[in-house]
C-alpha cells in the first residue's frame, strides 16, 4: 500500500485558516484575562498562557495521529485530521462564570485561577466517564438533530460576531471576506496559489498599515500598540500546578453548579462534531475523540490551564479547503511557540482584526449548511426548529450585556418593564437556558414525527421532562425539580405523542362515520 502523506498542499490553506482561528481565540483570551477581569500579567503570561500551549500541542498533535491512523485503516488520502483547541463558550463562562466573581469576592487573582483550574478538573472527569456512553449516544440521535444544533451553535456563537464586527468596520472586514468567499467557496486560486487566508491576512496588512500612514484611523492598529507589544517578549515554560488545582477545591460548591452541565455540554458536542466528520466523509471513533478531550484537558489543567479543550465545529471547512493531517500539528507547534515567547500581544498590535474575523464568520456558514446538506430533505423543519433555542441564548446574552454596560440586570430593571418594551426575557432566558441539548431533544421530536415514529417522539419527550426536571435545560443551573411547569408539559406531551397515531386515525374515521 502507497504510504499516507503526512502534508500535502492543501494543508497550507487549512493551516492558515485554523492557525489564524486559533490565533483569534487566544489573543481573545489573552485579552479577556488581562483587561476583562484584570489578572497579573505574570499570572496570564507566566502561568496559563505557556499550559495553553502545552495543551493545543497534545491536542492537535493527537489528532493529527488519529488522522494518520484513519487513513492507514481507510487506505484513503484525503482524512482531515479534526480541529481542537479551547472552547469558545468555555472561554467566557469560566473567565467571567467562575473566575471575575471569585476574584471580585475574594480580591486574589492566584484563588480565581484555581477556582478555574478546579472547574475544568470536573469537566475532564465528566468527559472521560462520559465517553462510554459517547457512541450510543450518537447511534440513537437522528443525524439531523446533531448537524441541526451545531448549525444554531455556529449561525449565533461563531458568524453573528464577526459578521457585525466585520460590518463595523467594512473597508478591511468586507474585502478580506469577499477574497475569503472566492478563495474557499468560488475555488479563486491567487497568485500562485497562495492560501486564501494568507492572501486575506496580507491585504488587510496592506491596507491598515496605509491608513495608519495616512492618518486614518480604519483599525485597531498603531506605531504605538506595536512598541508597546514588544515589551511583552519573554520566555515562558509551564510549571506543574497540581497544588493550584486541588486548592480551588475550596470553591467545590460554585463549580458543581455549571461545571457538571457543561461536562454534559461538552460530550454532546464533541459527539455532534464527531457526526459532522462522519458526514464529510471521515468516520472517527466516538469513545476515542471524547476520552482524548478529557484527558488533554486533565493534562492541561495539571499544569495551569483553566480551558477546557474540545473537538472545534468546523472539520468540513478546513476538510473542504483542503486539510489532511499535517495542518494540525503545525498549528499546535505555532501556538507552542507564540504562548512560550509572548508573541500574542505583539502580533495583535501588527495584524488587523478586521482581517482575521471573515475566516471565523465562513467556518460558521459552512457549518451550519452543513446540517441540511447532510440530512434528509424533509427533516429540514426540524433543522430549523434546532436553531430557535441558540438563537434565544444568543438574545438573552445580548440583552444582558447591554443591561450591564449601563449598571443593571433584568431583575432590577423588572420583567414587566422588558416585556412592555418587547423583550421576552423570561422567554428567552428558558428556552436558551442548556440550548445545545434542548435543540437535539426538539429535533430529535421532531424528525421522529416527521418520520412517523410516533414512540421514538415520545422517548424524547420524556427525556425532556427528566432534563428539565433536574435543570440540565431551560435553566441557567442544575436543581432538583427545577421547574414543575415544564417537566409537567413535557410529560404531556410525550403522553400524546405515544398515543399510536393509527389509533387517532381509526377515532377520526370512526367520528366521521357517525
Amino acid at each position: 500500500m502507497t504510504d499516507i502523506p503526512k502534508w500535502q498542499a492543501g494543508d497550507w490553506n487549512a493551516y492558515f485558516g485554523f492557525g489564524t482561528n486559533t490565533l483569534v481565540n487566544m489573543l481573545v483570551l489573552t485579552g479577556l484575562l488581562r483587561f476583562g477581569i484584570g489578572l497579573p500579567d505574570e499570572l496570564v503570561f507566566g502561568r496559563i498562557l505557556p499550559a495553553v500551549g502545552l495543551m493545543l500541542l497534545l491536542s492537535t498533535g493527537y489528532y493529527s495521529v488519529l488522522a494518520y491512523r484513519l487513513a492507514k485503516q481507510t487506505k484513503r488520502s484525503d482524512i482531515c485530521a479534526l480541529p481542537s483547541g479551547i472552547s469558545v463558550v468555555h472561554m467566557f463562562v469560566v473567565v467571567f462564570v467562575i473566575m471575575g466573581p471569585i476574584l471580585a469576592t475574594t480580591g486574589d487573582p492566584e484563588r480565581a485561577w484555581e477556582a478555574g483550574l478546579a472547574w475544568v478538573f470536573i469537566q475532564s472527569i465528566v468527559l472521560m466517564l462520559g465517553s462510554t456512553v459517547a457512541p450510543l449516544l450518537r447511534k440513537v440521535t437522528p443525524r439531523g438533530a446533531l448537524l441541526g444544533t451545531l448549525a444554531g451553535v455556529s449561525l449565533t456563537f461563531i458568524a453573528m460576531r464577526p459578521a457585525l464586527e466585520i460590518f463595523s468596520a467594512p473597508i478591511i472586514g468586507l474585502l478580506c471576506f469577499v477574497i475569503i468567499l472566492r478563495g474557499w467557496f468560488g475555488r479563486t486560486a491567487y497568485f500562485g496559489n497562495l492560501p486564501a487566508g494568507a492572501v486575506a491576512i496580507l491585504l488587510g496588512l496592506v491596507v491598515a498599515w496605509g491608513a495608519v500612514v495616512l492618518d486614518s484611523g480604519i483599525s485597531n492598529v498603531s506605531i504605538q500598540g506595536v512598541v508597546a507589544a514588544t515589551l511583552e517578549f519573554g520566555f515562558y515554560l509551564p510549571l506543574p500546578a497540581v497544588n493550584h488545582v486541588f486548592g480551588g477545591f475550596e470553591f467545590l460548591g460554585i463549580l458543581l453548579v455549571t461545571a457538571i452541565p457543561f461536562g454534559i455540554y461538552d460530550l454532546v458536542e464533541a459527539t455532534d462534531n464527531v457526526e459532522s466528520a462522519a458526514a464529510a466523509g471521515d468516520p472517527y471513533p466516538t469513545r476515542r475523540v471524547v476520552a482524548a478531550d478529557g484527558v488533554v484537558s486533565m493534562v492541561g489543567c495539571l499544569m495551569g490551564n483553566p480551558f477546557i479543550n474540545a473537538v472545534y465545529i468546523g472539520h468540513p471547512g478546513w476538510k473542504a479547503m483542503g486539510g489532511r493531517i499535517g495542518y494540525s500539528v503545525l498549528t499546535g507547534f505555532t501556538t507552542l511557540l507564540l504562548a512560550w515567547i509572548g508573541l500574542l500581544p505583539l502580533l495583535l498590535s501588527i495584524i488587523p482584526i478586521e482581517s482575521l474575523l471573515p475566516i471565523l464568520l465562513y467556518i460558521g456558514l459552512l457549518i451550519g449548511a452543513q446540517a441540511f446538506q447532510h440530512s434528509p430533505a424533509k427533516h429540514a423543519p426540524a433543522i430549523v426548529l434546532a436553531l430557535v433555542p441558540h438563537l434565544a441564548a444568543w438574545a438573552k446574552n445580548q440583552v444582558d450585556a447591554t443591561l450591564a454596560a449601563v449598571g443593571t440586570n433584568a431583575t432590577d430593571v423588572g420583567m414587566d418593564r422588558l416585556e412592555a418594551a418587547g423583550v421576552l426575557y423570561h422567554g428567552l432566558e428558558t428556552l436558551g437556558g442548556g440550548a445545545i441539548i434542548t435543540s437535539i431533544i426538539w429535533a430529535g421530536i421532531s424528525i421522529s414525527i416527521i418520520d412517523g415514529n410516533s414512540k421514538s417522539a415520545a422517548i424524547y419527550a420524556m427525556l425532556g421532562a427528566c432534563l428539565s426536571f433536574l435543570g440540565v435545560i431551560h435553566s441557567e443551573q442544575l436543581a432538583w425539580a427545577a421547574s414543575f411547569s415544564l417537566t409537567a408539559a413535557y410529560a404531556l406531551v410525550a403522553a400524546v405523542l405515544f398515543y399510536p397515531k393509527d389509533k387517532i386515525s381509526d377515532r377520526a374515521l370512526d367520528s366521521g362515520n357517525r
